[in-house]
């Protein structure tokens, strides 16, 4: 007689406990068991509780293959989903196989454990795992397909509602609950006050800080306090939500006629524009891809959008100073170029038209398209390509985890023809275009950071936070990833043979990039130094650039005078004609500035089961080596986490967005 020792674990989420019958049924490469109930005396499978049970064979199975665990009805008890860790199983012959599983499982449900290293499709050996590997497959193509949103737009799930989704990859009760509740209570505050829906103009500016009770940061509380400052607005070109934006400026575009003359008087005293230049002290916004693009219409008028240029200078505090703003981008009377020293609210206005550009640009591409959109198509084309047994699933899927249901709850009530987004100076139709513009001229090379920050230019500026932290983490995630890809494919004919891994990459450049060869994306993997890069990129968009673009938004574009996506006036077109009262007929109303504000308290906010980054609650891999790699790992961001809270300790404005800590490990809000 022989026994398998097994430890069964019932997840630790509310309701993951079940009452029903649970049979379990091994596979060996020389026999299988006997189906057998798992029962002990008491009550079995508890949420959050490991039940040992024992499975007894009249010969030693040989190698264990599978692990078969049935679910059945037990009496007249109403349906209960069983939420199934993982299981553990000790042979006779005294090894211990681990079997992840960490998936809800319904009654006459039926799921086939895959246990022990993770393995290659060319490593299966046994006509059993080899077919149980095809299957897996077939049932993941079938059920996650390929949807296009829109013509040159990343392509997406095909899933129409949440609802739809497989039960582990949707949010759990308990954040689909706390996210509601912030909703709720933001509303009735709202419409307490008689905010909500309000048509109304605002009357002054100290009547915006009146939004909210509650809902305060000590962030947004500076920016109410310091939007109107140069040096912060330039800071935020740097540290702010946006921060990939702008580049150093050798040379003026020739449709940016700024003179000696007018930027001398906010130059070093001594210096001059073609000096500052020359000693890179000189940067650029240039908002050029938005030129053309048609404004939504407001109240049956249409709005004004300004693909505008603004012209930034280091100055000898080593603070970031605009200097120059022209609001279009064919120089002209009517678009004349505005200035420091321009009347106050000329100029105030100016720089408000220039972070609505921005504020829609970082939306629609910088956090939606080039983080949510482009993590979609990683997850939905690794689910296609990899069985869970795969090397490439365990690393990649804890990345990706809640990133669809996000999306389609995004898609519906954010980014949709009648989602908040559409609420801006492009709505929905140009925001779109806005996307599909800067996909067609995005590279491999801008979404890899050390690439990304020396074609701007901006390895020196100083006090680029973005950039200090960004770059060491990127270089914690490629240490990690080159330790486990080169742990798996040991050579780059590993990486040829691995057909799953091929597939992979081709979806991901087919559906996220649109087979454009020219922007630098591979096609196809030949190297293992090209598996670590990509992998790094992939980790690194899903968890430090989200939380980059993602984390601020409620501390820096909640004031709606600092950075707001709609803007009702059009934009001055000669000097000293506006004034304070022109400031507040440009803001949105209240109604539209409060739902603005709500949007970006909700995607700032954190809720339950928050999961920071390296953290893997969920036990993947069953080889000692991943196992060590991930703890050094973590023992790195650990390090990194604490010398970037010594740091900020001596910054008047803390840079904490990409605090290891505060960075969430998957694109999950």
């Amino acid at each position: 007689m022989a026994e398998y020792k097994l430890e069964m674990t019932t997840g630790a989420m509310q309701y993951a406990g079940t009452s029903d019958y649970l049979y379990v049924t091994l596979f060996g490469t020389e026999e299988q068991s006997e189906r057998t109930l798992m029962d002990n005396y008491g009550v079995d499978f508890q949420t959050g509780a490991t039940g040992s049970y024992t499975v007894k064979t009249s010969v030693s199975l040989g190698k264990l293959l599978l692990v078969k665990v049935e679910k059945e009805k037990y009496l007249c008890l109403p349906e209960d989903e069983w939420y199934f860790s993982k299981m553990v199983v000790t042979t006779p012959e005294g090894d211990v196989i681990l079997y992840p599983c960490y998936r809800w499982i319904g009654r006459g449900e039926m799921v086939e454990l895959r246990g022990g290293r993770a393995m290659k499709a060319f490593e299966e050996d046994h006509p059993l795992l080899i077919d149980h590997r095809k299957n897996e497959l077939m049932l993941k193509k079938s059920l996650f397909e390929w949807k296009i949103m829109a013509e040159g737009i990343p392509h997406m799930n095909n899933f129409n509602d949440v609802s739809e989704l497989p039960a582990e990859i949707r949010f759990s009760d308990s954040r689909t609950a706390d996210m509601r509740y912030s909703k709720a209570m933001t509303g009735i505050e709202l419409k307490v006050k008689g905010l909500l829906g309000s048509t109304a103009q605002w009357e002054s500016i100290e009547d915006i800080k009146k939004i909210f009770w509650y809902n305060k940061t000590t962030m947004s509380e500076y920016v109410a306090d310091h939007w109107m400052d140069d040096d912060f607005y330039g800071y935020q070109f740097l540290n702010g939500v946006n921060p990939g934006v702008i580049k150093r400026c050798s040379e003026l575009p020739t449709n940016f006629p700024v003179t000696e003359e007018m930027v001398k008087p906010f130059l070093e005293e001594g210096s001059s524009l073609q000096k500052e230049m020359e000693k890179g002290n000189m940067f650029l916004y240039d908002q050029k891809k938005m030129d053309g693009i048609p404004p939504a219409a407001y109240n049956g008028e249409p709005l004004h959008v300004t693909a505008g240029l603004c012209l930034l200078n280091v100055n000898p505090d080593n603070k970031l100073m605009p200097i120059a703003i022209q609001l279009n981008q064919q120089p002209s009377e009517k678009n004349p170029i505005f200035l420091p020293s321009d009347p106050e609210t000329d100029w105030l206005l100016a720089k408000m038209f220039i972070k609505n550009a921005d504020c829609m640009d970082h939306e629609s591409v910088h956090h939606f398209m080039r983080t949510h959109f482009l993590a979609e198509v990683f997850a939905v084309a690794a689910l296609r390509s990899f069985p869970v047994i795969h090397p490439m699933y365990k690393l990649l899927f804890p990345h990706f985890r809640h990133t669809l249901h996000i999306n389609i709850r995004g898609r519906q009530h954010l980014l949709g023809p009648d989602g908040a987004l559409s609420n801006s100076s492009l709505g929905f139709v140009g925001l779109m275009e806005l996307m599909r513009r800067d996909l067609s001229e995005m590279t491999y090379s801008s979404l890899c950071l050390p690439e990304n920050i020396a074609a701007r230019g901006l390895e020196s500026i100083p006090n680029f936070y973005y950039r200090d932290d960004g770059l060491k983490l990127w270089n914690i995630i490629k240490s990690f990833v080159k330790a486990v890809v080169e742990h798996y494919y040991p050579s780059d004919s590993e990486v040829h043979k691995d057909t799953e891994l091929q597939d992979w990459i081709s979806e991901v450049f087919t559906h996220g990039f649109l087979g454009n060869k020219a922007a630098g994306f591979p096609a196809a993997f030949h190297t293992v130094e090209e598996v670590v890069k990509f992998t790094t990129m992939v980790i690194f968009t899903t968890t430090v650039q989200h939380a980059a673009v993602n984390s601020g938004q409620y501390d820096y574009n909640s004031w709606a005078p600092n950075g707001t996506l709609l803007l009702r006036k059009p934009p001055p077109t000669t000097k000293g004609q506006s004034s304070m009262k022109t400031v507040l007929e440009t803001l949105p109303n209240v109604g539209d500035t409060v739902q603005l504000a709500t949007m970006t308290w909700l995607l700032s906010d954190r809720y339950t089961d928050y999961i920071p980054l390296g953290t893997y609650p969920e036990e993947r891999f069953d080889e000692p080596e991943p196992k060590q790699m991930i703890k050094e790992f973590q023992a790195e961001l650990s390090y990194l986490s604490e010398a970037i809270t010594s740091r900020n300790s001596h910054l008047e404005l803390p840079y904490t967005y990409l605090d290891p800590a505060e960075i969430e490990n998957s694109v999950s809000i």
